[in-house]
């Protein structure tokens, strides 16, 4: 008995036995697949299928077809020609069994052109499984962040350093000493009048570099005013 079977846009007519070339089929070498557009089985022919009929065969391997060259020519005014190769890929099958009736209830996977599989979106709804705690996870976070809010705790204590430079005197009395002299000179240890009217030439010089003034101690005469202020 002999069947004709379409398959990847083509026509094939084959009988059990038959070894077979077809479009590339979503199968692995080995597996058991069936074609179900018939168009003949025998002396019965389809309008335009054979109800219920069928045709088994097996899948031996995953073949490419020969290789086939194309050249593309363009006319214009630089001509220019390109060579492109092509090999098709093909499906090598083995016929089994021709089944005239029952082709339908038979169980047999359905020969499917192209390269998907078939057993791959199985894998997509345990995925979102998956997913759905991690969104429960997220709306739990916030719980654990509520502490932070105390931080503002942390900025009271700032003033603990104003504490701190409770006795010392305020230097911006000096001519040319403003707020931001005053926090270096803190920075250097340097926070009352008598430590100011104290310094040495050396002192004095070392302090013009710490704080680049380049003799503006002794121009503004930081010592004797210093001095004066630490009399009271």
């Amino acid at each position: 008995m002999f069947a004709v079977l379409k398959t990847g846009g083509k026509q094939y007519k084959v009988a059990s036995g038959d070894v077979l070339r077809v479009e590339k089929l979503a199968a692995n070498a080995g597996d058991k697949i069936q074609f179900n557009e018939i168009l003949m089985v025998g002396s019965t022919v389809g309008t335009p299928l054979v109800e219920g009929a069928g045709v088994q065969a097996e899948v031996i391997d995953q073949i490419k077809g020969e290789k086939t060259i194309n050249f593309v020519k363009r006319r214009r005014k630089h001509s220019s020609a390109r060579k492109k190769g092509h090999r098709q890929q093909l499906t090598l099958v083995r016929i089994a069994d021709i089944l005239e009736k029952g082709a339908d209830k038979s169980g047999v996977m359905a020969a499917v052109s192209g390269a998907g599989v078939v057993a791959a979106p199985a894998a997509k709804p345990a995925a979102k499984k998956k997913a759905a705690p991690k969104k429960e996870a997220k709306a739990e976070a916030p719980k654990a962040e509520a502490p932070k809010a105390e931080k503002p705790a942390a900025k009271k204590a700032a003033p603990k350093k104003a504490k701190a430079a409770d006795g010392a005197d305020d230097l911006t009395k000096i001519s040319g000493v403003g707020p931001v002299i005053v926090k270096k000179l803190h920075g250097l240890g340097v926070t009352t009048f008598a430590q100011i009217a104290a310094w040495t030439p050396e002192d004095v010089a070392a302090m013009d570099e710490k704080l680049n003034f380049k003799g503006r101690i002794d121009r503004d005469e930081w010592l004797k005013q210093a001095a004066e202020f630490a009399k009271g």
